[in-house]
């Protein structure tokens, strides 16, 4: 599956992906606010995050600059531990400020829309203020709950803001499985 905005291209992840994925995410800076991904981030991490299988009904893109094909970052709705269809991103630093979150976010809520989800979850660590502004741009609305969030980036335990977004939906769409 593939999504076009006015400035990304989301596209499937393939495995030839995984020197561009590690060149932007291999920055603490950037994984001290992901959940899922280790510091330091090394190939086999790059090249086994371009072979991870995804649930039915999930999607994972690169998130690429529809001009040059530049990879900025990765976006994605997997499940979340409690088997709830999630949003997760990360955009490259260098890439940081220029509104690639919110336009990738918007792409991905699109998706879900089609693939038949009527809502979605998504959090930040709460030193992340500049992740919780995308959610809440995308309409994502806050919880009110704040739950310690493991780090693999951290390598330990950070508290974490939770966000719901109420999609309509497509009755005829599949949603994800596990």
């Amino acid at each position: 599956m593939f999504h076009r905005s006015e400035r990304l291209l989301l596209r499937p992840i393939w495995p030839e992906d995984w020197p561009a994925i590690k060149a932007g995410i291999a920055d603490l800076q950037v994984l001290r606010h992901l959940a899922s991904a280790p510091y330091p981030y090394h190939d086999k991490d790059a090249q086994e995050f371009t072979r991870r299988p995804i649930a039915p009904g999930c999607v994972r893109f690169l998130v690429t600059r529809a001009v040059d094909a530049e990879v900025l970052g990765t976006i994605g709705i997997d499940l979340s531990p409690t088997g709830e269809p999630e949003l997760g991103y990360w955009i490259a630093r260098a890439h940081w400020g220029h509104g690639y979150a919110t336009e990738a976010g918007l792409g991905a809520i699109k998706v879900a829309q089609v693939l038949g989800h009527n809502r979605l979850i998504a959090s930040h660590f709460v030193d992340n203020p500049a992740s919780g502004k995308v959610l809440r741009k995308l309409g994502f609305v806050a919880t009110g709950q704040v739950n310690d969030r493991f780090s693999l980036g951290r390598g330990e335990e950070a508290p974490a803001a939770d966000f719901e977004l109420a999609l309509q939906r497509d009755n005829r769409a599949m949603k994800c499985a596990a």
